[in-house]
């Protein structure tokens, strides 16, 4: 006879877990939209128990960070972003405006709009691989799909 070691969840407690979440995002996306930086200054203390003076990095230490890594690292890192970038302007390129009339006066179709700002967050944890470090491919792609304004960030504390 098998003997069950765990089992599924029920549809009802998984629906009552997702609404859990939703809400707890939407509070602290709402606490963000209203404090701004203190927030998200509290929220990274909380979660990371990180809390910097600055959280935007300054040249030197963009480039003490480079630095630290070695030759291998860098050489991977830019054969990631080269396909990444490849691949996110053949995803541009295959999208195309659609219009046509399907009967006189009846237009269908669709367009592709860029959006005005694009955000991007990626838990750092701790990824052995730099593929997962602060996602490039979610930054690399949107100038290619024509964001007028991004931000990305990642967790602090990223190890090996």
């Amino acid at each position: 006879m098998a003997t069950w070691i765990k089992e599924a969840i029920t549809e009802e407690q998984r629906d009552e877990a997702q609404k859990q979440v939703r809400d707890t995002v939407e509070k602290l996306l709402e606490d963000i939209d209203k404090r701004g930086d203190m927030a998200v200054r509290e929220l990274s203390k909380r979660f990371d128990n990180w809390s910097p003076d600055e959280f935007r990095l300054s040249e030197k230490e963009i480039q003490s960070c480079i630095d630290r890594l070695d030759g291998q690292t860098i050489e991977d890192i830019r054969f990631a972003q080269e396909q990444i970038r490849n691949f996110a302007q053949i995803q541009r390129d295959s999208m195309k405006d659609v219009e046509e009339e399907t009967l006189p006066g009846v237009i269908l179709g669709h367009r592709n709009i860029p959006t005005n700002r694009v955000g991007s967050y990626v838990p750092g944890g701790k990824f052995p691989m730099v593929a997962h470090r602060c996602s490039p491919a979610s930054w690399r792609s949107r100038r290619y799909f024509r964001d007028r304004r991004s931000t990305g960030c990642c967790g602090h504390g990223i190890r090996n």
